[in-house]
């Protein structure tokens, strides 16, 4: 008898002899209110013409109701000749906040009026501190409607500061700060300023639970007050978006507002006042996607800018490419368009801004996946991967038309600023991989389908999607259809990593086969093992929710990928960790013991860390999450490493949440890194988010630190600047862009090297 697909994975995990959980606790570190330090100035941005006016508070007027999230609901329905499954959906996969109707296909940038004749845009100057968009609305009705929430504060060179928040009854229940480059995708937060370090941790505290008022009231962090306003602004103009009844007075929120194309070729800065576009300022940008120096344009840029930005200013989004200029034209056209978007008070877009990953039809040799950024409706960036048959990215050693395939899609999808509509693999495809193109564009789709503010019907996609177990035991191909698993086809791995062909298996391993396969069909994920054989089957079982979590319409809260980090460093070297996550679960983990020189010990390890490594890496596979390493007892003989490991593994997972948790610059805990020669080693000590010590070693040929005696005097006077410039708990002096010093030819040469070691230090320790 045919079950349903709604039976929650995780009551039917509790079944299995080993824990098959998809996803885990968010990292928790706490941070201090440690003040920060100075923020630098803004740079230079284009000026409204007009001085822009607050944005006029709206009257409430409560009309619609708030929008229900839709539970997921599923029909029985009739008997089949094959029995499908009973699973479970993937019940640890956090839900995307307000979802979508149908896929809407991003729209296509509307055609303009008569081009204006250009006239001179007006020069920029220094932008203004944003100022709080006018004086919020108190709650005292429901006069906002519930749902997911994206704004931005106002605009400069470097990029803007930006808000998703939650609104749960007037009130913010989630928040993410995002503070943006030039092409308006959120970066690390080491990339930023030193102040606004500590600022995320502080200013999402203090805004978390608040009202548009009380929210509006909240002080900014001391050092970091452009970007503490630039993120309330970006609240308060979240919170108007959300507004049951519009404002009747304003379309805009007055101010700078930027908008990039998805190719990212333009910047478009657009100012409003709460009506009508006042300026318009045009940057091309390079391939790094910052802005192009304005003293270095070419003769080419300079004309464009000239004859587009008057068009821009006259026409919008509507404008009509110049004569001479149609490709520029047309991709400043659309960074306008995504300007005009962030400036709007009721902005339509049908999907929530975000990252977004899905996959393609998966075949018995593999899958492709799509990594996504959308924002207003529109792709902005797009990573695109070829898994193999144990569904771990094959990279490089993908079919080579494969891997020659990746950057022509990759720059179709972006010039698109979509999937492609109406796929034709003659057309759209790429010569010599029209299948993997295909997978990609569909993969596309599918992350477009999971960022829509109102569901589409149903938990899952149709089609055909790959599960393995995390020890890559088991490959199963699933059907699904109407929220019902329609067929299992399954195959097991050799001793080689390898698929045995079905005429290869033995009687014993058909017999087997064939069993799961009719066990999987009857009950799903509440499966009945076959007796002896409860590895293999628990392998099968996890497999199955592998495969419904990658046909899951619901974003999970860990990216896919590998994921690099380390546990506390000592006077001896450090331990790595690199991770392999699919779906919140380990699925390959490589543990190594690394000396001062930053090279694998191997062999040269204490004995008893040698022995720890292989049990280690057996025990966090066989615990498969987060929580379950942690819940991993150390190695006798090996503790401190086995502790290390333990949290670099905690720290890989840190470093994949779609979500930071606790967005900080780095991890606390002792890093070190060293210089390219690798003659020089720094330690570094993370406290609250920032490097707060550091000490200095200088290592011989084989990698072990020299005795002080043997030190040269640059060497000693190096490293007395660099320890004794330490205070222990603010941010060191050479923590935050260290360049070399010295009072003479040796001591530069010498801090040149430190400075190498500190970076890459500060790498091992970011997050």
């Amino acid at each position: 008898m045919k079950k349903l697909i709604s039976l929650t994975v995780a009551a039917a995990l509790l079944l299995a002899p080993l824990a098959y959980t998809i996803n885990a606790p968010a990292l928790n570190l706490k941070v201090d209110a440690v003040s920060a330090a100075s923020e630098e100035a803004p740079a230079a941005t284009a000026k409204p013409a007009a001085a822009p006016k607050p944005t006029a508070k709206p009257t409430p007027k409560p009309t619609a109701k708030p929008t229900a999230k839709p539970k997921p609901t599923v029909k029985p329905t009739p008997k089949a000749t094959a029995k499908p499954v009973a699973t479970a959906k993937p019940a640890v996969t956090p839900k995307v906040t307000a979802k979508p109707a149908a896929t809407a296909k991003p729209v296509a940038t509307a055609k303009p009026a008569a081009t204006a004749k250009p006239v001179a845009t007006a020069k920029p100057v220094a932008t203004a501190k944003p100022v709080a968009t006018a004086k919020p609305v108190t709650v005292k009705q429901a006069v906002y409607q519930d749902g997911v929430y994206v704004a931005y504060g106002n605009a400069y060179s470097k990029g803007t500061e930006g808000a998703k928040i939650t609104i749960k009854d007037g009130k913010i229940t989630a928040i993410e700060l995002m503070r943006t480059n030039p092409k308006i995708i959120d970066v690390n937060a080491r990339d930023n300023y030193s102040g606004v370090w500590v600022a995320y941790g502080l200013m999402k505290e203090r805004l978390l639970g608040q009202t548009r008022d009380s929210a509006a009231a909240v002080d900014a962090v001391s050092g970091a007050t452009r970007s503490s306003n630039g993120w309330k602004l970006a609240v308060d103009r979240a919170f108007e978006r959300s507004l049951k009844v519009k404002p009747a007075d304003a379309t805009y929120f007055a101010g700078d507002h930027m908008g990039v194309d998805p190719e990212g070729k333009y910047a478009v800065f657009a100012s409003y006042d709460a009506n009508k576009l006042t300026a318009v300022k045009l940057y091309p940008l390079n391939a790094n996607g910052s802005f192009v120096d304005e003293k270095t344009y070419t003769a080419e840029q300079t004309a464009a800018i000239a004859a587009i930005s008057p068009v821009l200013l006259a026409n919008g989004s509507s404008a009509q490419p110049v004569a001479g200029y149609e490709a520029e034209s047309k991709a400043a056209i659309k960074a306008f368009w995504d300007a005009e978007q962030n400036a709007t008070i009721n902005n339509t877009s049908a999907y929530v801004d975000g990252f977004y990953s899905s996959y393609g039809t998966a075949r018995s040799v593999g899958v492709e996946r799509a990594d996504v950024i959308i924002r207003n409706g529109k792709l902005v960036d797009v990573k695109l991967y070829r898994l193999g048959t144990n569904l771990i990215d094959r990279g490089a050693s993908a079919y080579a038309e494969v891997v020659k395939a990746n950057a022509p899609m990759t720059a179709k999808l972006l010039a698109n600023g979509s999937y492609i509509a109406n796929y034709d693999e003659k057309v759209d495809g790429i010569s010599g991989a029209t299948e993997s193109s295909h997978g990609w564009n569909q993969a596309v789709e599918r992350a477009f389908e999971k960022a829509l503010k109102v569901p589409t019907a149903g938990q899952y996609f149709d089609g055909k999607f790959a599960g393995v177990d995390n020890a890559s035991k088991v490959l199963l191909l699933v059907d699904v259809a109407a929220d019902q698993v329609t067929g299992i086809k399954m195959s097991l791995f050799g001793a080689d990593g390898k698929l045995i062909a079905d005429d290869k298996l033995t009687p014993e391993q058909k017999t087997l086969v064939n069993q799961l396969t009719a066990n999987m069909l009857d009950k799903g994920v509440e499966m009945d093992y076959v007796n002896g054989q409860e590895t293999l089957s628990a392998a099968a079982k996890a497999a199955l929710v592998d495969a419904l979590t990658n046909a899951s319409k619901v974003q999970g809260t860990y990216k896919d990928g590998t994921f690099t980090a380390y546990g506390d460093a000592y006077d001896k070297g450090t331990n790595k960790a690199d991770v392999t996550l699919r779906n919140g679960k380990i699925v390959n983990v490589t543990l190594t013991r690394v000396g001062m020189n930053m090279v694998d010990l191997g062999k040269a390890a204490y004995v008893e860390v040698q022995k720890a490594l292989p049990q280690l890496t057996a025990s966090f596979l066989a615990a498969g999450t987060r929580e379950g390493v942690q819940q991993v007892d150390a190695v006798s003989g090996a503790t401190s490493s086995s502790k290390a490991l333990k949290a670099a593994v905690d720290r890989a997972y840190g470093k994949a949440e779609v979500v930071e948790a606790n967005k900080a610059a780095y991890f606390d805990g002792t890093f070190i890194g060293v210089s390219t020669d690798k003659s020089v080693n720094v330690m570094v000590v993370v406290k609250n988010g920032v490097p707060v010590n550091m000490v200095l070693y200088f290592l011989d040929y084989a990698g072990k630190v020299k005795p002080y005696d043997q030190l040269t005097a640059a060497e000693i006077a190096v490293k007395a600047e660099i320890e004794n410039t330490s205070t222990g708990s603010g941010l060191h002096k050479y923590g935050y862009r260290a360049a070399a010093f010295g009072n003479n030819d040796a001591e530069k040469a010498v801090s040149a090297d430190v400075v190498e070691a500190i970076k890459a230090a500060l790498e091992t320790a970011g997050k």
